[in-house]
């Protein structure tokens, strides 16, 4: 088992690891839409923030050596299903060809109170 740790993605905010790598999967933890630079949330839209949290993604999967393409599995919590149809339009943009399961879940909260929060399971870059 191994730590995944990155400054293209936002820093932990807690006593967790951004991501955990076993074998040839890795294990992210949720991604909120900080921009790993400033420390500081996105935008106030959804697309804005959902823009970032998949950048953040792609970021923390091409430096645990994987990327988007190769993701399997992701779970996005959103604070409002409303969301949800603006939210896919950003998510198309990001996962395209065999597209990864996905879970998708309305909650009353997120961390900084940020709009969605993402994680996923990818499997390792062919070398």
């Amino acid at each position: 088992m191994k730590a995944i740790s990155t400054v293209n993605a936002p820093a932990a905010i807690g006593p967790y690891s951004q991501a955990i790598e076993i074998g040839d999967t890795i294990f992210t933890s949720g991604i909120i839409p900080i921009v790993p630079e400033t420390g500081e949330i996105v935008g106030a839209s959804v697309e804005a923030q959902a823009n970032q949290v998949f950048t953040n993604l792609s970021n923390l999967l091409h430096d645990a050596g994987s990327s988007m393409e190769n993701v399997i599995k992701t779970t996005v919590f959103i604070k409002n299903m409303d969301d949800f149809k603006r939210i896919n339009e950003v998510y198309a943009n990001y996962f395209t060809g065999i597209l990864p399961a996905r879970s998708c879940v309305e909650v009353s909260k997120l961390p900084k109170n940020v709009k969605l929060e993402v994680e996923a399971i990818a499997i390792k870059a062919a070398k």
